[in-house]
């Protein structure tokens, strides 16, 4: 995503190149894997590349990109084959369906034509954490960095991920185990392509298609109508929810009643842990608060996508909607006032319907500035503080109050969902942070210190960080990427 952030800024055509060199054999073979004809996957590798040079601009910040170029090869191939060998590959699938009782040494050319199919029918989830781990061999510890978990959260991910592909095989005729098929996919998924491609798809992207062939314009064409469809075909699925039998009637009623069910557990307990938002029902429901003080709070699921926040102002659901602080949050005319609690937790797209109802409710609509601000910036002091601990696996509480903070796996850096340290640090301090201490990893913290009333006593916290945590802030002034909310009609 650097790389691609420098194309972007920078129309860099080196980073671009770095990008195709880097991800080309893993398009390639799962091109040729589909087609089964490498002048196809040819065509279908520098399809894909221009498609992300198109779309590179509208990429999120925490997008899996090998896993993007995988999808994206699945729906070029799947545009191809509907125009090109729809027979041929009726064939391949029925003769690989008639193979039963094969050797595991044989399992390979079972599983090898049923593959892309097979990937299509896990979630996006799943999908990435296979890529990564058997398409680019990726280590435990680099996948859980790359999906922001822990090491044994993204063991967790691959296992289940693989025993899904296990199950969508099966259903195919291939009875293999989910080791097998693991070492199968680690053995044969992704082979070189030819050496003088990588200049071509280049060439080819950079340009954004100017000067491609017709027959490459018809297969970007219909793979992104397939990219199309199958995002709009999301968003009616997390919508209708369970009930498309009932009506719609009956699905509203049914999303308002569970809307107040999670609403009142909140209340309960009104720190819900990371796996609990992630284990609640697809929803997305904005309410107008029932609180009458100004207290508030929030909680995210662990991706940072899934929000469930309580008695807040419609600039906290832009720091959600756009994910960026709150701090770094301005309005161009004055802000509604109002509170809503407000559930999102669709499976995707939670942070673009928050979005749509910012600008759709109050015609609210952000986009991202550059501004010299006062800042305090996070730095090491001393190393190998005390206060500083490994983060402990499978537990994800967190909880901010005055005169303590507390998390048992969280970073330094803002963190997804606003649950790392610095992200406290610009609540309490209400001033930008910028982490600056270089340490990326996760840590566990309980960070306490005397204080009588909120933020009256900051050199208390700033006391404590410094013996505690080794850590301590330090004022600057510096170009900060801010988000302006412009009222729009």
């Amino acid at each position: 995503m650097d790389l691609l952030r420098q194309y972007v800024e920078q129309h860099s055509e080196a980073a671009f190149a770095a990008l195709v060199t880097r991800h080309m054999n893993l398009v390639y073979s799962a091109a040729l894997r589909k087609t089964g004809q490498a002048g196809a996957a040819e065509e279908i590798t520098q399809a894909v590349f221009i498609i992300l040079a198109q779309k590179a601009h509208r990429l999120r910040a925490g997008t899996i990109l090998s896993g993007w170029l995988y999808q994206t090869t699945r729906f070029a191939a799947a545009s191809f084959l509907r125009a090109e060998i729809r027979r041929t590959r009726r064939e391949q699938e029925a003769y690989m369906q008639s193979l039963s009782d094969e050797s595991t040494e044989n399992v390979w050319p079972e599983i090898e034509p049923l593959l892309e199919d097979a990937m299509g029918r896990l979630g996006d989830q799943d999908r990435n954490a296979l890529v990564l781990r058997f398409f680019e061999g990726k280590s435990f510890e680099e996948i859980a960095a790359a999906v922001g978990a822990t090491e044994n959260a993204a063991k967790k991910r691959v296992g289940h991920a693989l025993e899904k592909l296990r199950k969508n095989l099966a259903r195919h005729g291939v009875g293999s185990s989910a080791a097998v098929i693991a070492a199968a996919l680690g053995a044969n998924s992704v082979h070189a392509a030819p050496a003088a491609l990588a200049q071509v798809v280049t060439a080819g992207a950079v340009a954004k298609g100017a000067a491609a062939s017709g027959s490459t314009l018809t297969l970007i064409k219909g793979a992104l109508k397939l990219m199309a469809w199958t995002k709009t075909k999301m968003a009616i699925l997390t919508g209708v929810t369970l009930l498309l039998a009932t009506g719609t009637t009956t699905v509203v009623i049914v999303k308002e009643r569970e809307a107040n069910r999670i609403e009142k557990m909140w209340r309960i307990n009104k720190d819900l842990a990371p796996d609990r938002v992630d284990a609640l029902p697809p929803l997305f429901k904005i309410m107008p608060t029932k609180f009458t003080s100004e207290w508030a709070n929030w909680n995210t699921g662990s991706q940072g996508d899934k929000f469930v926040c309580i008695n807040v102002k419609p600039k906290i659901m832009a720091a959600f909607a756009y994910g960026i602080s709150p701090i770094r949050i301005r309005f161009s005319s004055p802000p509604p006032t109002n509170r809503f609690d407000f559930i999102a937790t669709l499976p995707q797209g939670s942070q673009e319907a928050l979005q749509r109802e910012l600008k759709s409710r109050f015609g609210l609509v952000g986009h991202k500035e550059t501004e010299n601000l006062e800042v305090l910036l996070l730095k090491v002091s001393h190393p190998d503080a005390p206060g500083l601990r490994p983060p402990i696996v499978g537990k994800s509480d967190a909880y901010m109050k005055a005169g303590s903070f507390h998390t048992s796996d969280a970073p330094l850096g803002p963190g997804k969902g606003f649950q790392g340290l610095a992200a406290y640090l610009e609540t309490y301090f209400n001033q930008t942070v910028i982490d600056q201490t270089g340490l990326t990893q996760h840590f566990s913290m309980d960070l306490r210190w005397r204080e009588q009333n909120f933020r009256d006593h900051p050199e208390g916290l700033k006391q404590a960080m410094l013996d505690k945590l080794g850590l301590e802030l330090v004022p600057a002034n510096l170009p900060v990427e801010i988000l302006v909310m412009n009222q729009e009609p």
